[in-house]
């Protein structure tokens, strides 16, 4: 029997600097959870924080910029960069599931995300999230984060927030919902033996 190689860990930095925000990425798909955040919103930190520590996915973000007129620009731009480094560590897919869905409880919240790595970045957020009880973090730019991110990670996300009332624990639901999804994923398939899971070959294209 053919002995079975280890794969790399899959990982990527970018960094993205502009008149707005200065922000840099370092990530590891196939990591453990470990973090370090130097973002200047608490919540927005929580947030990121679950991402890494669900998903197993090692996270190193330096976020700064303009914060005086809000956290709009960094918080999109996070999205865009956290987004192109997924994708560049993803690569061309091969192996991977492709496709998850995952359900996350939060007490009275229940939050649902599917996501598919075909190669497609598009984002239907169905999550009304308000402003109380978020750090200063504005309830939607939970959604536009998630809509920047998908699009530069070229991949197919949905976002139904099911039920729930504190807008605390729907964002983290979420987010703790995304990661696992993600994690499910990028996950390697051992009926794949490494190949492309696309019928056109790509999913880089």
């Amino acid at each position: 029997m053919e002995e079975m190689t280890e794969r790399a860990p899959r990982t990527a930095r970018i960094e993205r600097n502009t008149a707005e925000t200065q922000i840099s990425v370092e990530l590891n798909i196939d990591g453990s959870g470990e973090y370090e955040l130097d973002v200047v919103n608490g919540m927005f930190t929580h947030l990121l924080a679950q991402l890494s520590r669900h998903g197993l996915i090692d996270l190193r973000v330096s976020a700064r910029g303009d914060t005086d007129v809000g956290l709009h620009h960094l918080v999109e731009d996070l999205g865009i960069v956290l987004g192109r480094a997924l994708s560049e560590a993803v690569g061309n897919g091969a192996g991977i599931r492709r496709a998850a869905h995952t359900y996350m409880p939060l007490d009275e919240t229940l939050a649902l995300t599917v996501v598919d790595f075909g190669g497609r970045g598009y984002a239907v957020i169905e999550a009304e999230i308000g402003d109380s009880d978020m750090g200063g973090l504005p309830g939607d730019l939970v959604r536009h984060f998630l809509e920047s991110f998908a699009r530069e990670g070229r991949f197919n996300l949905h976002v139904r927030l099911l039920s729930g009332v504190n807008n605390h624990h729907k964002a983290e639901a979420v987010f703790k919902s995304l990661a696992r999804s993600l994690r499910t994923a990028l996950e390697a398939d051992p009926r794949r033996a490494g190949q492309v899971p696309s019928t056109k070959g790509t999913i880089s294209e």
